[in-house]
């Protein structure tokens, strides 16, 4: 079941059309990387490192070697080898310092960590509770009322997942059917499109915009209809650094309400709220009934390789989140779920010093952005920043992008990866400050020195 985009924009993120630039032509050794010459070859289902080696063939008894067209299902035809992996080889391959990826470069707490090799050696290494243990079920719940003020049953309402990424999943598998109008704002978080096209689900885009990437409400109510089964809300936002308002959300909930619409909301870095107050969906009026709240570890602790994640919601909708996934991972690493139990009870000063460490590292790639001569836009969470490249003169993100690894060194991400319709994006990319500072200075150093308007 492919998407099928009810939006005005066309509905393919990468089109293959030369006049109209895409990362399958993102440049003459680019597209080599990702599309080995071959004319049986679909451009939109080749690995971004796969070698003619690796292909099968047709006699293996024999020395000859015939390529075959890589197999995949229509409804992931469109996507390709994600833009971050794509653009992580890239700077690889150049040097070049990567802003590009969230992903810290330094490690998480010792204490978590210690709490995982302790967990390990206390033998608890074997299968997890299908929907987590139930220390770290507590251990979510309590976390949850402290920063929403909700009491929520950990045995019922509470589901342990490989990351946030698969507390997304599961939800859509979970509770979305085939033909379900879902609404996402654009930009938006790359796997969102890929799992609601595996639901065989609708989408409708509504794109937010700079400055201050605002929801148009009134857009979102023309948009909803009587087929509209879910909203996806990401806030804090990536990759604006957006973070939805009071009255952005009780708008929402309010039509959530009279339209009998779920909301889907993905809060991965709510720690990371710098400039406002982050306000679960979950928690307003009439709301904890009808959402579904995912978050994780690895952002506010800086583990994001050891993917655990959790889904927040009343019975009626577990039951499908967990139906879901039951059968994606079933459970998940036992030792690194004790010491998450552990992380979550940490204690406020924590988080205090997490973010204050965040604002300093934000000031920095902030300042040396706007004094290189980008337009920045206000990042008031997460730890991106999106700015607009066109003072340089580059026709597009995907072409500014390239200048920047090749000829500056500095990874970012173009933030056409994050839209349906690329157009919504071409003047936009995406750094991220979730390095340390050493690193950020020496972007920051590389720009001032070889970047030319």
């Amino acid at each position: 079941m492919q998407v099928h985009c009810t939006c005005t924009h066309p509905p393919m993120r990468f089109a293959p059309s030369s006049s109209f630039p895409k990362f399958i032509g993102f440049s003459k050794h680019f597209h080599t990387l990702i599309a080995p010459s071959s004319p049986k070859l679909s451009p939109f289902v080749l690995a971004a490192t796969m070698s003619t080696d690796t292909l099968p063939t047709q006699n293996h008894t024999t020395a000859t070697t015939t390529q075959r067209p890589l197999q995949v299902a229509k409804r992931l035809e469109k996507f390709k080898t994600t833009i971050f992996t794509q653009m992580s080889s890239l700077a690889i391959k150049h040097g070049a310092i990567n802003l590009g990826q969230g992903f810290p470069n330094f490690d998480g707490p010792d204490f978590v960590k210690e709490a995982a090799i302790q967990a390990i050696r206390d033998g608890k290494n074997q299968y997890a509770r299908g929907y987590g243990i139930p220390d770290l079920n507590l251990a979510i719940a309590e976390r949850f009322k402290k920063d929403s003020g909700l009491v929520v049953d950990p045995e019922k309402e509470v589901t342990v997942t490989c990351g946030c990424t698969e507390a997304i999943a599961a939800t859509i598998l979970g509770l979305i059917n085939p033909g379900d109008e879902v609404i996402v704002f654009a930009p938006f978080y790359d796997s969102y499109e890929a799992t609601l096209s595996m639901a065989g689900a609708n989408i409708k885009c509504i794109t937010l915009r700079p400055p201050e990437f605002a929801v148009p409400i009134e857009e979102l109510k023309s948009a909803m209809s009587k087929n509209t089964r879910a909203i996806m809300i990401n806030t804090p936002h990536n990759p604006t650094g957006k973070m939805f308002t009071r009255e952005e959300l009780d708008s929402i909930a309010s039509l959530c309400i009279e339209n009998d619409v779920l909301v889907f909301s993905d809060e991965v870095y709510d720690k990371l709220a710098f400039d406002m107050e982050h306000i679960s969906p979950a928690s307003l009026p009439g709301m904890f009934e009808r959402t579904v709240t995912m978050n994780s570890l690895g952002k506010t602790f800086s583990l994001t390789g050891w993917k655990i994640g959790w889904a927040i919601a009343p019975p009626h909708l577990t039951w499908g989140v967990r139906q879901a996934h039951s059968f994606l991972t079933f459970a998940n690493s036992t030792p690194m779920q004790w010491a998450t139990a552990e992380a979550l009870r940490a204690p406020e000063s924590y988080y205090v010093e997490l973010k204050r460490d965040y604002m300093e590292k934000r000031a920095i790639l902030v300042e040396g952005l706007e004094s290189v001569g980008f337009k920045v836009f206000p990042s008031r969470g997460t730890y991106f920043v999106v700015v607009d490249h066109t003072p340089f003169g580059l026709e597009n993100d995907v072409a500014f992008c390239e200048y920047l690894i090749k000829e500056v060194g500095v990874v970012a991400i173009p933030v056409s990866a994050f839209c349906l319709d690329p157009e919504d994006g071409k003047n936009l990319v995406r750094f991220t400050f979730c390095k340390d500072e050493g690193t950020l200075k020496a972007a920051v150093k590389r720009m001032k020195e070889k970047l030319r308007k």
